[in-house]
């Protein structure tokens, strides 16, 4: 049965000022920059420049005023159907002690297109020409072919209504793997690396010795079973030692080798600087976080001259309706800037102020444990604008660039009742296995005794944990001769 009633209900809602700060607040420097840049493109009540003192603002109004006779004529429908290209707008005249803030890429050929220039000095026809573009271009940045050559087929068939067999993309893609870099074109590691040992000097020992463990013992050899293929081939371990030191200097992964690969770089730009003076720790936000944004005086003035209009036509009020919209935003956008810049370097003080033996020696192990509620609650503010701001901004370090989230880590129990960082264990556990004999690596069960001497807690799995997190292999994997 459908019924009529009246609730009252109290909601909390964000405006949408608030979304849109909590926006900028995550926005890191290099996106800052464009987001500015937008609107200041998308709307001209936003200027550049430093805000107008009051003194300075007084000899504005009275230009302003001397301005006023000639906005009499002033058509504002005009105004608003301006045609002008936004270039007669720009300047690109600057001063010499303006902070340059463009940031220099070095061009180059990509990886593929170096294939591609390889292509032509091949002897190819018209057709295996075709099929080498399409298997250069199906390449992935690390250079290896990824698709089986059944679907290379359909490619061909259906998307270049080029009909080849796979016998002839196979005689094709032998070709490209002759080209460099050497191992370009392998479908599997197995395969790339077979590439590049044929061609070193065959009648070199460890070469041959080599090409007989990737081609015969490929699997024994990467899960490191050295014993089952000295066992197998008839070899010592100082034979097989030298020709793994072969298999070593293989690359396996070509396509990056070279440097202008086609990927994009990214560029990390620190929101902070960290110095110490005097044993004091100096910390300034970049430059960049903290733009001079000004409201324009030009739309100030008709605001002016409306007010002190006697006559106000419809085209006069919508002119003024937009522009009144424009102000206003501007005066947000402006705020809501200078109040990001604030709770930045508030956050950034109190992580500093909270880890100051670490920032002052730069020794992991002096990292206290530190959660995000530690520094919303000395800030006052809420866990998730401390989130918002640590996930996204790096801070420039005496010691290195590093996120202002890998600061926080949680607390850990000693023997003692001591609370200590997992940070601090991470380091004392990637210390051990970094000074462990090779030969023979020490065990996870190992490892937590070894921190369980050092009165630390810590339960196998846990172990493993950590060592997972620091991208540590286990022990077999981690054995040499």
């Amino acid at each position: 049965m459908l019924k009529q009633t009246l609730q009252q209900k109290l909601l909390q809602k964000l405006s949408p000022q608030q979304i849109q700060l909590m926006k900028l607040l995550q926005l890191p420097t290099v996106a800052l920059e464009q987001r500015i840049k937008e609107e200041l493109e998308g709307n001209p009540a936003l200027e550049e420049g430093k805000e107008i003192k009051e003194e300075e603002e007084d000899i504005a109004q009275e230009e302003r005023e001397e301005q006023s006779d000639a906005l009499e004529e002033f058509d504002f429908s005009e105004y608003m159907d301006d045609d002008t290209p936004d270039y007669k707008y720009n300047v690109s005249n600057k001063g010499r002690d303006e902070e340059e803030r463009d940031i220099p890429y070095s061009g180059g050929t990509t990886f593929h297109e170096r294939l591609r220039n390889q292509i032509n000095l091949q002897k190819f026809s018209d057709k295996e020409a075709q099929i080498a573009e399409h298997l250069v271009g199906s390449l992935d940045d690390s250079g290896y072919l990824r698709r089986d050559l059944t679907s290379v087929e359909d490619d061909l068939a259906f998307s270049l209504n080029i009909i080849a067999n796979q016998e002839e993309i196979e005689n094709v893609l032998k070709s490209i793997q002759q080209m460099d870099p050497a191992g370009v074109g392998a479908r599997d590691l197995q395969e790339c690396l077979q590439i590049q040992i044929a061609r070193k000097n065959r009648d070199k020992d460890a070469v041959r010795i080599a090409t007989v463990i990737l081609e015969k013992y490929f699997n024994e050899f990467t899960k490191k079973h050295y014993q089952k293929i000295i066992d197998r081939m008839e070899i010592d371990s100082e034979t097989l030692k030298d020709a793994i030191d072969e298999i070593l200097k293989l690359n396996p992964k070509p396509g990056n080798s070279m440097n202008t690969s086609g990927k994009s770089v990214q560029v990390v730009v620190p929101d902070f600087n960290m110095l110490i003076k005097d044993g004091e720790l100096d910390i300034t936000l970049n430059g960049r976080n903290a733009p001079q944004l000004r409201v324009s005086n030009e739309y100030r003035g008709m605001i002016d001259h409306y007010q002190k209009s006697d006559k106000k036509s419809k085209s006069e009020k919508d002119a003024m309706t937009f522009v009144k919209q424009k102000l206003d935003s501007a005066k947000w956008f402006i705020d809501a800037i200078v109040q990001r810049q604030n709770t930045l370097m508030l956050t950034m003080l109190t992580i500093a102020e909270f880890q100051k033996q670490y920032f002052l020696e730069g020794d992991e192990t002096k990292l206290k444990p530190m959660i995000l509620k530690d520094i919303a609650d000395k800030i006052d503010m809420d866990i998730s604008t401390v989130s918002r701001v640590v996930n996204s901004k790096y801070v420039s370090t005496p010691y290195g660039t590093f996120l202002l989230k890998s600061f926080f880590s949680e607390s850990l129990s000693t023997e003692d009742g001591e609370e200590v960082s997992t940070r601090e264990v991470k380091k004392i556990l990637s210390d051990i296995i970094e000074s462990e004999d090779k030969k023979k690596p020490f065990t996870d069960d190992k490892l937590s005794q070894m921190l369980r001497d050092k009165k630390y807690n810590i339960a196998r799995r846990t172990v493993a944990k950590y060592r997972e997190q620091l991208n540590i292999p286990v022990a077999r994997l981690r054995k040499e001769l």
